[in-house]
């Protein structure tokens, strides 16, 4: 098939070559210049674990290109596929601008007299209802009420920054939102190669999946790091009351996302959550729990800045290993280590961060901007490996077990992805 990928971020990015490792024909579609240049070239814009390779392929053989143009070969595609962000907006829901933006140009591009439907897909995270009320109302504006022209479906993404390109072929699970919660002949096609369970619906429980998963992971950290504070507070050992929680797999779910240590962060659960918070308070929830994550995780993180400077005299020397909100990734957006930098550079101490995913002049879109407006001195206190290794630090801080790529003669290192 020929697909259109609109929004070439990490889910995006990450969808274009995916489906092209599996054949199909990728056009790519992104409002960034150097994004577009870049894919073009064979080269990835963002740091994710073998996406360069997968992308450069792509391009040899014929099968990726990208351009700014959204209505370029669109009527030759069988799939559009939407990626754009859902940003935060200031009262906590999402920032339907760039869906809204795309939707609307899909539709002016569309063929109305097409001999097979369009399938537009979106793996956006948005509100349920988002499709029926904002998404449709755009393409029937242009297109008339029977839709004719496009068949509107909604299927969210479960892909982790670092293990992404696995994730895309070793899915979790394949949730597949339409207008009668039927199977859709393009997708079961696109996803055939694809061994997970398949879940069709309508389109509010497919939306609202996302906001779900991502909300439950949210609980499990800040429910793993309260107790961690507490344990911290009472002088007994929060790895061992760790240990002995997660070995009750019965009863306990899983291990992953409580295991005391780093607040959560990165481009979705602090988002979802605050329009999860918004959607409950819209609709009368009285959520509580899913009300207190985000004060939880910013006391937290203030926790964490206390926990590391205990034993620090005022101006020591402090190396930070890691400061993107995964390590793999160089997606900084909200990360938790960006607020710890932020307030050890605010109490006056002398920082250097070494993380080797980061190249600052490779940043682009809204990870640059939120980077340089919460740490502009990343480019001053970004160090080599050479230097980090030659320097002499009061405390070094492992945010994510990069120690291991170092040889450091400190001794006094504590690993806050990890509550001892």
């Amino acid at each position: 098939m020929k697909i259109a990928v609109y929004g070439l971020g990490y889910v995006g990015l990450t969808a274009a070559g995916c489906l092209t490792k599996e054949g199909h024909s990728v056009l790519g579609v992104d409002v960034s210049e150097q994004k577009v240049r870049e894919t073009n070239e064979g080269r990835s814009p963002i740091e994710e674990p073998g996406l360069g390779d997968l992308l450069l392929d792509a391009v040899q053989k014929g099968l990726l290109r990208c351009t700014t143009d959204p209505r370029s070969e669109l009527n030759s595609c069988d799939i559009a596929i939407v990626c754009v962000g859902t940003p935060s907006g200031p009262d906590g829901s999402h920032n339907m601008t760039f869906i809204a933006e795309v939707s609307r140009q899909i539709a002016s591009a569309v063929d109305r007299n097409r001999a097979v439907p369009l399938t537009v897909v979106y793996r956006s995270t948005i509100r349920p209802g988002t499709i029926d009320n904002l998404i449709a109302p755009i393409f029937k504006a242009s297109l008339g009420d029977d839709l004719g022209a496009v068949e509107l479906v909604y299927n969210p993404e479960f892909l982790r920054e670092a293990t992404a390109i696995s994730d895309y072929f070793h899915p979790p699970k394949i949730v597949i939102g339409t207008a009668d919660g039927q199977p859709n002949a393009r997708m079961e096609e696109m996803y055939k190669d694809l061994d997970a369970p398949v879940f069709y619906t309508q389109y509010g429980e497919a939306e609202f999946t996302k906001f779900v998963d991502n909300t439950f992971h949210a609980v499990k950290v800040a429910f793993a790091n309260e107790i961690g504070r507490v344990c911290v507070q009472l002088g007994i050992s929060a790895a061992k009351v760790h240990e002995i929680f997660v070995s009750d797999t019965k009863l306990n779910i899983s291990p992953y996302y409580l295991r005391p240590g780093g607040a959560f962060g990165g481009s979705c659960l602090p988002k979802d959550v605050r329009a999860l918070q918004h959607i409950s308070s819209d609709v009368g929830g009285q959520t509580h729990l899913i009300d207190s994550l985000i004060r939880s995780n910013d006391s937290h993180k203030h926790f964490l800045f206390e926990y590391v400077k205990r034993d620090l005299e005022p101006g020591a020397s402090v190396l930070m290993l890691g400061i993107a909100f995964k390590s793999g990734s160089d997606d900084l957006r909200e990360s938790p280590k960006v607020d710890l930098a932020r307030k050890l550079l605010q109490a006056g101490y002398k920082l250097s961060i070494y993380d080797p995913f980061i190249t600052v002049n490779k940043l682009v879109g809204q990870n640059l901007g939120y980077s340089f407006s919460q740490l502009p001195q990343l480019q001053r206190i970004l160090v080599t490996s050479e230097a980090a290794e030659s320097g002499r630090y009061d405390l070094v801080i492992d945010t994510d077990n990069l120690i291991k790529k170092l040889n450091l003669s400190s001794t006094n290192v504590v690993n806050v992805s990890r509550l001892a």
